[in-house]
């Protein structure tokens, strides 16, 4: 795990080192710089390392490969060893224990297919000085980020945005990306807070020309549009297949040359993918949970009810006020993009305490939205039958609901009055609370598509949804950057792209069967643990803001929200934005998702916006 960088612009090389010291906590272990002098150009690469496997410093990057390959990669290839072994029968020899290595050798083979053969979660470029190309790649569900700037000849990329808006002087910041960000709360791939500056889509490649300046994207993987391949055994073959599947995914991620360990927080999926690590493992699995003062908030006892039962080497990492403030302050310092999702918090806190005892944590990432586990699936259950009513009676119910004051109902309201659960649902997940005024229509996102798909099942389509867009854009994001902080390596057996296809291929009722969500992840899981310990509402991974904001955090929400910090922030109504505010402080409704929302945004401006003109 680590940041890449590269450019064709003409940066000092004092320069480019500070674009790698901006993000030095993604590979603290070693930096490298090589300048290649290309017939007039020039091609600078840069790379900090997280060294995790062949510790050796044959293995530091940039990475040559037969003088004629120079890399820069992020990430994990896991099949790498199999891979190599094919590719020695075809006569590639090999100078290290690295899968930086093998992804050359693959590329050299395959060509640009070579993608297609690797497992694992990457994003790469490769100079190939024959042909006088940069070909990169990201993986399959967007585990790994990279940001390009290309203006029709020069081109610039890097693990992070920070990188490249250091020295740069061709910057504006997005007018549709903040848009986006109030939609959404994050920036969408493959767009970036700049508009200079794009995302590389998860599941694409790319080729550079570094004479003509010619860029061209390409797709290698997708969420089929059909239900082809479809699962056609029994619910125990299924259970038998998958079983084998995970037990795989997880020993490949317990390959490293340093120490591992296992978020565990003592639900359903990080409870499974702790098991099938003590199966594979020989010796004890350390494992780690965050414990809140806050006892609603709080589910560290079911961790270690499930630590004990397993045995593993149990760390609870306690979560106090004035870490947390800590980080809020310093937070766009690591998510240097707007984003969010205040559960990055705890995940930061868990990283840096983590950190200090493993350099790598398996994690259970990504099993909800393959295997149907979050609880607006059940309400878009409901909801799809309540749109088998006619629109008059739906209308009707949505205006007595509307005289409610609850605030619950008036949600309700608005979607019955909504033609389809697709929309809907697509309405639940991309359309804000905020009081804010866009002077055109809102970009629409390309990725709608899965929803509206007709060759799918309700549920399937929602579940491609949110594999595209909610654990793309959101979970990846926030895991790699909350982990990257405190240079640790997260890796997710779930996000394995053979168990996402597997679970793709089957049933909705394997995974959801008369609302119970998961339905086939349970069952694997109580093979070896008592189903008591999990039976209680799902809970998510966040911090007690709404206590906080009400109370020790409140000055500190006011001063930095008040009017003239609320007149930073593009296209929002002042008024109502104070009014949400305050209800939020007199306790009559629970705003604190969109006062964090607000918070990250305003910092950001503040700290990375300034002299840049807004567009």
């Amino acid at each position: 795990m680590c940041g890449i960088y590269g450019a064709t612009i003409d940066y000092s090389r004092a320069q480019i080192e500070q674009k790698l010291l901006r993000t030095q906590f993604r590979g603290p272990d070693k930096m490298g710089i090589e300048v290649y002098k290309i017939e007039g150009s020039l091609l600078a690469l840069g790379h900090n390392r997280l060294s995790i496997i062949d510790l050796d410093s044959r293995s530091n990057q940039p990475f040559t490969y037969l003088n004629r390959l120079h890399i820069v990669f992020n990430g994990e290839i896991y099949n790498f060893q199999s891979l190599k072994l094919q590719l020695s029968r075809k006569g590639y020899e090999f100078k290290t224990t690295s899968d930086t290595e093998v992804i050359c050798a693959a590329y050299l083979e395959y060509g640009e297919d070579c993608v297609s053969h690797f497992n694992g979660m990457f994003a790469f470029v490769i100079y190939d000085e024959k042909t006088q190309l940069l070909f990169g790649a990201r993986d399959r569900l967007g585990q790994k980020p990279l940001y390009y700037y290309h203006n029709g000849k020069d081109f610039e990329f890097a693990s992070q945005i920070s990188s490249i808006q250091l020295f740069h002087k061709n910057l504006s910041i997005s007018l549709e990306s903040i848009n986006l960000y109030f939609r959404l709360g994050n920036i969408p791939d493959p767009y970036s807070i700049f508009n200079e500056v794009k995302k590389l889509k998860a599941g694409f490649s790319f080729v550079y020309n570094i004479h003509s300046g010619k860029f061209k994207v390409k797709q290698y993987w997708d969420i089929p549009q059909k239900s082809n391949n479809l699962f056609t055994g029994s619910y125990k073959e299924a259970k038998e297949q998958l079983s084998l599947l995970l037990m795989d995914a997880v020993k490949l991620r317990l390959f490293a040359d340093v120490p591992l360990g296992v978020f565990l927080s003592g639900g359903i999926d990080s409870s499974l993918i702790t098991t099938l690590a003590t199966k594979v493992c020989d010796s004890k699995i350390n494992t780690f949970s965050v414990k809140f003062n806050e006892s609603s908030f709080d589910e560290s006892k079911y961790a270690l009810k499930v630590a004990e039962r397993l045995g593993t080497n149990h760390t609870e990492i306690e979560c106090s006020f004035n870490e947390g403030q800590d980080m809020i302050q310093n937070f766009n310092y690591y998510y240097d993009e707007p984003f969010a999702d205040s559960s990055a918090i705890p995940s930061m806190l868990l990283a840096k305490y983590t950190k200090q005892n493993v350099t790598v944590a398996l994690s259970g990432d990504a099993g909800d939205e393959s295997f149907l586990g979050y609880q607006r699936y059940d309400w878009a259950k409901y909801g799809e039958m309540a749109m088998h009513f006619p629109y008059f009676f739906r209308r009707f119910a949505a205006d007595m609901l509307a005289i409610v004051p609850n605030y619950r109902f008036k949600i309700l309201s608005n979607y019955l009055k909504l033609p389809n659960v697709n929309t809907a649902y697509l309405n639940s997940m991309t359309q804000t609370s905020l009081p804010v005024s866009f002077n055109h229509s809102p970009i629409r996102i390309e990725e709608e598509k899965y929803i509206f798909n007709k060759n799918k099942p309700l549920l399937e389509r929602i579940s491609d949804f949110d594999l595209k867009t909610y654990l793309n854009w959101d979970i990846n994001t926030k895991v790699d950057r909350a982990s990257m902080a405190y240079s640790l390596e997260v890796r997710s057996p779930f996000l394995d792209y053979r168990i996402v296809e597997f679970a793709k291929s089957l049933p909705v009722a394997f995974k959801y069967k008369n609302g119970n969500k998961k339905h086939i992840l349970k069952d694997l899981l109580y093979e070896d643990l008592p189903k008591e310990i999990f039976h209680r509402p799902k809970s998510g991974f966040t911090m007690p803001f709404s206590h906080w904001f009400r109370n020790s955090l409140k000055d500190y929400v006011l001063d930095e929200l008040n009017e003239n910090g609320l007149k930073a922030i593009p296209n929002l109504n002042i008024k109502e934005t104070q009014e949400i505010i305050q209800q939020h402080m007199d306790g009559s409704w629970n705003r604190y998702p969109m006062i964090w929302s607000l918070l990250v945004l305003k910092q950001w401006l503040s700290d990375n916006g300034k002299g840049i003109s807004i567009k």
